[in-house]
């Protein structure tokens, strides 16, 4: 039975702040290295980007051989005591990482050290790299790792008091990353000052390339990668719409002039579970919500989880329906005929009754937006609301025409993001996949 040694960090520049993992698989006999992973996570705490670094180490352990004995060496106290259950994990939100960690090898094959930070140069080193790799707007490659092997730059990976979770995107994983480091540095060596970037295939960056485009897709909600590095870190709103309500499965308008409906037991568990997928992530800096009873119930359930206060602002309220509060498409069709059809028509029509029009709406939401991102420049808010807001936010972003709202659907309790940068631009990232919530 081969046996490997995983030596994982990771680190945070802020803490929580920008935060990177990085780990190293060796032989235990040779202590040869033979893969390594490293990954920028975005805004997150030094504990996150620690077990982050973890997972991607037993990952890449059994990738080698999923038969293998494992001694796992870290210099973080915390995750090795509650990983060895000597400590028991308080934070809640904590849980599913370790759980997640056990269930990579089987804990009988699994030992865990903890060693002092000298002692876990490499894997600190490569937790640096991606963090440089994210101030960069890029990920963290082997070649990367590389070209920066002679001048790391420090991260604090200071341990808090009380830890937090994290993010779940995958880990970059690359086997012949120690192999690739080496021919690259001799190549540097090699070559003059304005020839050292290190000569790759076609393949190879076409390998890259998507692997780097599994790791953006898979990761739902974190500061989108790609951005110049020098706007800074984007003000990123994460659009949560409520759980269901008893209206819900009936397609019932059910706006901010209506009877404001509770959560129905089907609600209050999507609720449950989306804030169990978003502590998970450990992104989310702060919650605001709408002041509807659906929505706030919504996001005291995340919030409760993720330890947070909700801030409430009625500019996320859903848009106002008048007369069709209640009913369904079909019963407006049949009271309301022209009005409805005026409505389909036009963003500046409201419904019948003194409703408020989707015009009306797209104004009140770019106000509460150019609120929200002053407020919140550079972090990481769950906004709790509404089909309409969320579609408007999306919309707007995307500058797509008012007819636009018409031509989307969002899912009970389904997520959306969009980041706003300092030159005014913003990007958007449309998730609304719920089946983790069912």
């Amino acid at each position: 039975m081969r046996e490997f040694v995983v030596e994982a960090d990771g680190g945070s520049r802020g803490n929580p702040g920008p935060a990177g993992y990085g780990a190293v698989v060796r032989d235990a006999a040779t202590g040869q290295a033979l893969s390594e992973a490293a990954e920028y996570l975005g805004v997150a705490t030094n504990n996150v980007a620690e077990y982050r670094g973890l997972l991607a180490g037993l990952r890449a352990a059994r990738a080698l051989d999923p038969g293998a004995t494992v001694h796992v060496r870290m210099d973080s106290k915390l995750v090795v005591e509650q990983m060895t259950g000597r400590w028991k994990i308080k934070h809640p939100d904590l849980k599913p990482l370790a759980a997640e960690a056990a269930r990579v090898l089987p804990p009988e094959r699994v030992t865990y050290e903890w060693i002092p930070r000298e002692r876990n140069k490499h894997a600190d080193r490569l937790a640096n790299e991606a963090m440089d790799a994210g101030a960069r707007g890029e990920q963290w490659s082997a070649s990367a790792s590389a070209a920066e092997l002679e001048a790391p730059a420090g991260g604090s990976t200071a341990e808090p008091e009380e830890p937090a979770a994290g993010p779940t995107a995958g880990p970059t994983a690359r086997p012949d990353a120690l192999a690739a480091a080496r021919e690259a540095a001799d190549v540097r060596a090699a070559r003059t000052e304005a020839d050292v970037r290190p000569a790759r295939t076609a393949a190879a960056d076409v390998q890259a390339a998507r692997a780097e485009a599994d790791v953006r897709a898979a990761r739902t909600v974190a500061t989108p990668g790609w951005a110049p590095a020098d706007l800074g870190a984007p003000a990123t709103l994460v659009l949560l719409r409520h759980g269901e309500t008893p209206l819900t499965p009936q397609k019932r308008f059910s706006g901010s002039g209506g009877t404001d409906p509770s959560l129905s037991a089907v609600g209050r568990e999507q609720a449950e579970k989306a804030a169990v997928a978003l502590a998970r992530r450990g992104t989310i800096q702060a919650v605001v919500s709408s002041p509807l009873a659906r929505t706030r119930e919504t996001a005291a359930v995340v919030a409760a989880r993720l330890g947070l206060d909700v801030t409430v602002d009625d500019g996320l309220r859903e848009t106002d329906f008048g007369a069709w509060e209640g009913l369904t498409f079909a019963e407006v069709r049949e009271r309301h005929p022209d009005d409805l059809d005026a409505w389909l028509a036009s963003a500046d029509a409201a419904p019948t009754g003194g409703g408020e029009s989707f015009a009306e709406t797209a104004t009140r939401i770019a106000a509460t937006r150019d609120k929200l991102v002053a407020a919140h420049a550079g972090r990481t808010v769950l906004l709790v609301t509404h089909v309409t807001p969320i579609k408007t936010f999306v919309r707007l972003a995307l500058g797509a025409p008012p007819e636009s709202l018409f031509r989307m659907e969002l899912s009970a309790a389904s997520l959306s993001v969009v980041a706003y940068y300092a030159d005014g631009n913003a990007s958007v990232r449309l998730l609304n996949d719920t089946s983790h919530l069912r």
